[in-house]
């Protein structure tokens, strides 16, 4: 039987219910992207599978990622399945990356989790669940590498109820594993899919035949299945207690309404790279994952009444849309990525940017696919498209009709934890890298460039060492920009620990108008990423309105240059409780000058204290050589959370500031004769002990 259903692109305007808005998420090294890849080729959208090894896959396009083997930017296609269409997006799996995993999934609306059948539930298999979570992402797990040595499909399906706190139900079970793997059973219908080795996986039987040796276990599970599916569903429930036969039909109507209010994760099994199983997750797509007609409606702020409003995910809403990733396009500049929710946009029409108060224009309107584009007409609710024009529009904000504003839910995305500086090889090319940093800021959010005021270096910031080198690569390779690189630095921060006040107090006298600012601070303490608060608590008009956002600002800037160690400062809240203004010498600049003085005085009195991130450090390594790898970690400062037996090797779970990790994978491999393998992401911040911040203000004064 071969499986093929393409339509092409140009025939788009089809209805709700047969649009699918899906991701592709996982950990590093899962089977993902060719997962993508065998998708589009079943679809019928490519003609030839892509091969990660030989650099010929569709997805990963870019030449880093095409060297590297790995997803960098998330990329978007659209194809069809069975009349459906399915918008995809592929997105990274390293941890670095992340930030393109957060964009995918605030857009999207289900996703398909891949696993390594070997491997399990790994650290970064957590992270994108808990960001699915966060967005109400409704997802099928497909449970990849089933030929892979020491794949156990019930061992990871037990992971993802156990460590993901979710409830899998298994749809397809493994007919052998390893080397013996050749099929699956579909628990619902009862029937073998037995693919062709030599076709590609284009071909495959399907059967009543359950092998001998299956029969038993198939039956548990279809029961499990049924017992799970039912109740969710009082109908069901009453014929599942009266022992009446549930049709198919039954079975899956209630197991898509479940998997739609994330009451259930229904569970397949194949292996991508032998070309077996991929079928029946596509199937998945339609069955199970939600369209926009599922989702009715989405929630956003009037910001004119400032009060909650819904808007219904049809066309004949009017349009509202969310930009979710800034590109720049070598062939047409600046290019924006936009999931339609409601209405239509045609091509060179205006458009209201709510998040920056702006009009903007759409030139021109493209559909993706990874890198190829096709230009359209029109625009619909529930597609993911391209738009050409927009100038002032970043990642997060949201388009709508002027006349009828709604502002929805932004991104949000980690703070940078590495650093370091970079300068030009040589002089002139200081602008040319300017406007180079500039570029790749607009497009990643958790990219920060700033200018030391001490030193004049120019500090760049991201998730870590790879995150960054990759950049740097893109500078050069992209921009024809070669740059000198400093070491990484580790991006500290300052807080403060008590509550003080202070006063500050401007007065200049030369001749002519004089300057006088006068403002009385009080700082305390917040907790733990809740960043920074200003709270204006004058009254009786102690200070004039107008001078207010001036004190405000000086505090912002003290705050960015730190006071100890000249480190940004976060988790504090600073109130303007007084001050004094005089009629004719007061200006912003004294109140701003007044507020930067009040601010670095009080932070002297309010115990100031370094804060550092910390990273969650998974290392796994061979049993024999567990205890080396502890003893160092703890030598590190790191704190043991926990081991974990996975076959042969020990997982280590622990937390690890990241100042003392610097080469840590080398130095891993040299302590396990290569073994190791270690993954790291960050975790949250904690204070630096008082030896260390004192043996580092000694280095730095």
């Amino acid at each position: 039987m071969v499986q093929k259903a393409f339509v092409t692109s140009k025939d788009r305007n089809v209805p709700q219910d047969k649009i699918r808005n899906v991701g592709i998420i996982a950990h590093i090294d899962s089977g993902k992207t060719t997962t993508t890849e065998r998708i589009l080729f079943y679809t019928g959208r490519s003609y030839k599978i892509g091969d990660i090894d030989e650099g010929t896959t569709q997805m990963d396009w870019m030449t880093q990622e095409k060297e590297r083997g790995i997803t960098i930017v998330s990329a978007a296609t659209t194809t069809f399945w069975k009349d459906v269409r399915i918008n995809i997006i592929d997105t990274p799996g390293h941890v670095d990356f992340t930030a393109e995993v957060e964009r995918s999934l605030r857009v999207l609306d289900g996703g398909i989790v891949v696993f390594d059948a070997e491997e399990g539930v790994q650290s970064q298999s957590e992270t994108v669940w808990r960001q699915a979570d966060k967005y109400k992402v409704p997802r099928v797990c497909f449970i990849n590498k089933m030929d892979k040595l020491g794949a156990n499909f019930e061992g990871t399906v037990s992971e993802i109820r156990d460590r993901l706190g979710a409830n899998p139900v298994i749809i397809t079970y493994p007919i052998g594993k390893e080397d013996s793997f050749k099929g699956v059973i579909d628990l619902i219908t009862k029937k073998v899919m037995i693919w062709d080795q030599d076709a590609e996986g284009t071909k495959y039987t399907i059967s009543d035949e359950i092998p001998d040796d299956l029969k038993d276990v198939v039956s548990k599970h279809r029961a499990v299945l049924i017992e799970k599916v039912a109740e969710t569903d009082d109908k069901l429930l009453e014929k599942y207690l009266n022992q009446e036969e549930i049709s198919v039909e039954e079975i899956k109507s209630a197991l898509r309404a479940a998997t739609i209010s994330y009451k259930i994760i229904p569970v397949f099994c194949g292996t991508s790279l032998r070309n077996k199983g991929v079928q029946p997750v596509l199937d998945a797509i339609i069955d199970y994952l939600p369209s926009p007609q599922d989702l009715k409606e989405i929630k956003g702020i009037n910001p004119n009444t400032k009060k909650e409003e819904f808007r219904k995910l049809t066309l004949d809403e009017k349009f509202s849309a969310l930009a979710f990733k800034i590109q720049l396009d070598p062939h047409v500049g600046k290019i924006t990525y936009a999931r339609i929710y409601s209405g239509e946009l045609k091509s060179g029409t205006y458009i209201y940017n709510v998040s920056k108060k702006k009009q903007e224009r759409v030139s021109r309107l493209l559909l993706m696919h990874a890198n190829q584009r096709e230009e359209i007409d029109k625009a619909y609710a529930g597609e993911i498209v391209v738009l050409v024009g927009p100038k002032e529009t970043s990642t997060g904000d949201t388009l709508s009709d002027q006349n009828n504003p709604i502002l929805l839910e932004r991104i949000i995305f980690p703070e940078p934890v590495i650093s370091l500086s970079i300068e030009p090889k040589t002089k002139a090319d200081q602008e040319k890298l300017s406007y180079s940093l500039q570029r790749l800021s607009e497009e990643d959010p958790t990219f920060r460039v700033k200018v030391d005021q001490e030193t004049n270096q120019t500090i760049i910031s991201g998730m870590g060492e790879l995150h960054l080198e990759i950049l740097v690569d893109r500078m050069k390779t992209e921009m024809g920009m070669h740059a000198n690189i400093g070491k990484p630095q580790v991006a500290y921060k300052e807080t403060i620990t008590k509550l003080a006040e202070a006063e500050g107090k401007y007065i200049k006298q030369s001749g002519g108008r004089g300057q006088y600012g006068h403002c009385l601070l009080r700082l305390e303490p917040l907790g733990r990423n809740e960043g920074f608060k200003f709270v204006n608590a004058i009254k009786g008009g102690a200070i004039p309105s107008e001078f207010i956002p001036s004190v405000e600002k000086g505090v912002r800037e003290a705050l960015e240059k730190g006071v100890l160690l000249g480190y940004p400062m976060t988790d504090l809240k600073v109130s303007l409780y007084d001050g004094s203004f005089h009629d004719v010498d007061s200006s912003d600049i004294a109140f701003k000058i007044a507020g930067s003085m009040a601010f670095q005085e009080g932070a002297k009195r309010a115990g100031l204290t370094l804060l550092e991130p910390i990273m969650k450090l998974e290392v796994t390594v061979p049993e024999e050589y567990m205890g080396v790898a502890i003893g160092d970690i703890s030598s590190k400062r790191g704190k043991i959370l926990g081991t974990e037996a996975r076959g042969k090797s020990t997982i280590i779970k622990s937390y690890v500031p990241l100042a003392e990790l610097s080469g840590y994978v080398t130095i891993l491999r040299s302590l396990t004769q290569g073994r190791g393998i270690t993954y790291m992401e960050p975790s949250h911040y904690e204070e630096v002990p008082q030896n260390i911040i004192q043996t580092m203000s000694d280095k730095k004064f």
